[in-house]
């Protein structure tokens, strides 16, 4: 009888049936001062020849008739003491080492006896002792419980483990059956597939087939979710791959991506598909706290997690976050925890970049082999760029250690020192800089050891004294010291550190020039990476910038849409910086012009706010000035709009509007991406610059260590980003093949080879 295996690491193993209890606190001790890594090796460097570290373990268990379970870890340390076989499981931890009990943690206890357990299969007449040994992550101190034991026991144990995940492997099995049959009948979920779409599709799939990278530049209106799902899903069914990763930059973009996967259910596919939402999005309480005194989702969750994950899993298939929230509710877990572990079981997993690519957030529970089975579907990769860059810098701010330094003085004085010290640090910088900032490529040391002693004060006051008034602002302060000294693990030639004042406050950022190489080791192990956008331009600027190798592939297609469908006019005025006061009449009644001459609805993308309300006032007026109120509607894009109001903003373009509309947006802003008004709900786009960012420091940073390299420094921190804002801003115009309108380029550059050849081809051939 074939016998179906279903794997399982050791540590999620013991995790699912012996987690119990809740929550707890936001705070978890990840001391970057002696991490657990150092912990085990500072143990396994005593350890002597004949003992063995690290050692790889894996035996098959059956559950019952035609299913078994493959369990299998690495042990830390296998040890002979007397002729007894050692099996020595180190932990490390930031509690007082004198509160632990032999039993605190059944979970350790678990592990480390199913490591014992698969060496007694091969040394069954030797006698087998199990060590669990915890380490203080501050003071190195050490705290060792043995229990002597026998392989029988182990081998009950062990069944018994194995029993109670059975239920769940059953359910993994029973889907993956139906998973693979819906693959092999699936069929594009469309009648026929659009120019372009084909070929895209097509190199996806090699590209997972080979294990390799690809760069796919894919105009608006191609399909690209479909396009670059489809073919994830078939490789999945063909063995190729276990998971697909769909990382997304924006919210919008996520909708998308569930569309693609329930269309493709609705033709029959059977496949778990979660979406990752924030937590401060998703959670059910007004105030985010997760400790079970202040959320009764988080007091008690483990207990209940493993019937809400089965129940979810053997019911739903498209798990959104209305679904995930409704079953959260049901069986009372956090939503939010409730998505991580769901995402662990899943074969597609919609999220944000930062789950695969931000070392502070990524999926922690993910393993080696796992990563080999998946492949990253990296929609808007463009935007990865400056994300990147973002993920792997890390700043400190003097007024976050003065408030701490105060808040603390009396109520723990230890802490409020180690405040003192870091602000005392940092206010002694600013009297030497005075308002001028600082650029250099070296670490501060200084800096670093005052961090390093902060966070052991506050770890001891967050493990000792659990919530209360400050623990928000100090959870904060504390996560964002771990993340400076993260990063200065990380640092190197491709970094700088500056420091800039204002007025009273003083910022020390270490700040990552070119995010290249470690997006590529933090995407290392992944099967298959598809980059995808529609102003992936220039090509070399982006693999460059991504950490593409030599032998990955580039894809570019041109644009499925007829030549008719688009009129692109550019118009000569300067919209520089020492310009734009001259120009800016000229501009407001050449956009109100435009309106007149062919009413309906109108986005105007401006390089800043400021820069758009000024145009916007001079626009109004003319607008009084032309008795044109009532013929045309204006709307404002503000900072920091709500989700209403965005919703609001964007319901106005309506095709059955009976007056025009005059929008007024940013470029790079929430409505230059990612946004459909499809037929005659948009008529025109003015794109006004070419959407260089504001000069300053960290561009200018930028710019120099591109130039050092032998790159062309100005155009890497400013014009290719410049540039693809204005390409995604325009490509909001022609989403479908009804769609017709007419883009407008308003800058004096257009009209220069520099900058009109890093226009679409198809915009080139319509101006």
């Amino acid at each position: 009888m074939h016998v179906v295996q279903v794997q399982a690491a050791v540590r999620h193993l013991v995790e699912y049936v012996y987690r119990s209890g809740s929550i707890e606190s936001g705070y978890r001790s990840t001391s970057s001062l002696i991490e657990g890594t150092k912990a085990h090796q500072n143990i396994q460097r005593q350890y002597g020849e004949e003992d063995r570290k690290e050692v790889y373990l894996s035996a098959e268990i059956p559950l019952d008739e035609g299913l078994s379970l493959l369990m299998d870890g690495r042990c830390d340390g296998l040890l002979r003491r007397d002729g007894v076989l050692v099996i020595e499981e180190i932990k490390s931890t930031a509690r007082e080492l004198s509160e632990l009990e032999e039993m605190s943690y059944p979970v350790h206890w678990a592990q480390a006896k199913c490591y014992a357990y698969m060496i007694g299969l091969s040394h069954p007449s030797e006698r087998l002792q199990v060590m669990l040994t915890y380490v203080h992550v501050e003071t190195g101190e050490q705290r060792r419980f043995v229990q002597d034991t026998e392989f029988r026991d182990l081998e009950r144990f062990v069944l018994e483990l194995a029993a109670r995940y059975a239920p769940y492997a059953r359910l993994l099995v029973s889907h993956q059956r139906k998973r693979d049959a819906s693959i092999a009948q699936l069929e594009f979920p469309f009648e026929g597939y659009r120019a372009g779409q084909r070929k895209l599709a097509g190199a996806v799939y090699r590209t997972i087939e080979e294990g390799k990278k690809l760069f796919a530049k894919a105009p608006t209106g191609i399909g690209k979710t479909i396009s670059t799902t489809f073919p994830a899903v078939k490789a999945i069914g063909n063995g190729l791959l276990q998971r697909i990763f769909y990382l997304t930059a924006k919210t919008i973009a996520r909708t998308v991506a569930e569309e693609a996967f329930g269309r493709m259910m609705a033709r029959g596919l059977h496949l778990h598909t979660v979406t990752l939402t924030a937590k401060e999005k998703i959670c059910f309480q007004e105030t985010v706290s997760c400790n079970k005194e202040d959320c009764p989702y988080a007091d008690g969750y483990y207990d209940r997690i493993n019937e809400a994950i089965l129940d979810t899993l053997s019911q739903e298939t498209l798990l959104t976050r209305p679904v995930i929230e409704r079953y959260a509710r049901k069986h009372r877990v956090c939503p939010f925890e409730m998505s991580l572990d769901l995402a662990y079981a899943a074969d597609a997993v919609i999220c944000d970049y930062n789950y695969v690519f931000d070392p502070r957030i990524s999926l922690k529970r993910q393993y080696g082999e796992q990563k080999k089975m998946t492949a990253l579907l990296i929609d808007e990769a463009h935007n990865l760029v400056d994300r990147g860059r973002e993920m792997f810098s890390a700043a400190v701010r003097k007024s976050d250690y003065l408030a701490l330094q105060r808040a603390y003085k009396a109520a723990d004085p230890s802490l409020s020192r180690a405040a003192k010290d870091v602000n005392d640090h940092l206010l002694a910088v600013r009297k030497r800089l005075g308002d001028e900032p600082q650029v250099d490529q070296e670490l501060p040391s200084e800096l670093t050891e005052r961090l390093e002693a902060f966070i052991v004060q506050a770890e001891k006051h967050l493990a000792a004294s659990g919530p209360d008034e400050g623990t928000a602002q100090l959870l904060d302060t504390y996560y964002g010291a771990q993340a400076f000294l993260r990063v200065v693990k990380l640092y190197d030639e491709r970094y700088v550190t500056y420091t800039e004042t204002n007025r009273n406050d003083v910022t020390v950022k270490l700040f990552c020039l070119d995010p290249s190489y470690l997006l590529q080791q933090a995407g290392k192990g992944y099967r298959a990476h598809i980059y995808f956008s529609a102003t992936l331009t220039p090509g070399g600027y982006y693999r460059d910038m991504l950490g593409a190798e030599a032998e990955d592939y580039t894809l570019s297609l041109p644009t499925p849409f007829a030549k008719e469908q688009l009129t692109v006019r550019m118009e000569p005025l300067s919209t520089r910086y020492q310009d734009r006061e001259r120009t800016r009449e000229p501009l407001a009644r050449l956009l109100l012009s435009l309106v007149q001459e062919r009413p309906g609805n109108y986005l105007f993308f401006f390089p800043s706010y400021a820069y758009m309300n000024d145009v916007y006032a001079v626009f109004e007026a003319a607008k009084e000035e032309a008795d044109l109120q009532r013929e045309v509607t204006s709307l404002l894009q503000t900072n920091e709009m709500s989700e209403a109001e965005r919703e609001q903003f964007l319901s106005a373009f309506d095709a059955e509007n009976e007056t025009t509309l005059a929008a007024f947006a940013v470029m790079g802003g929430i409505f230059s991406e990612g946004i459909d008004l499809v037929g005659d709900r948009l008529t025109g786009v003015v794109v006004v610059g070419v959407g260089l960012p504001q000069l300053g420091l960290e561009r200018n940073v930028i710019r120099d260590y591109f130039s050092a390299i032998g790159k062309n420094g100005y155009d890497y921190a400013y014009v290719y980003p410049g540039m693809n804002k204005v390409l995604q801003a325009g490509g909001r115009l022609i989403r479908s093949e009804s769609d017709r309108g007419i883009l407008v380029l308003v800058d004096d550059r257009y009209f220069q080879p520099k900058y009109r050849q890093l226009l679409p081809e198809e915009w080139r051939e319509r101006i």
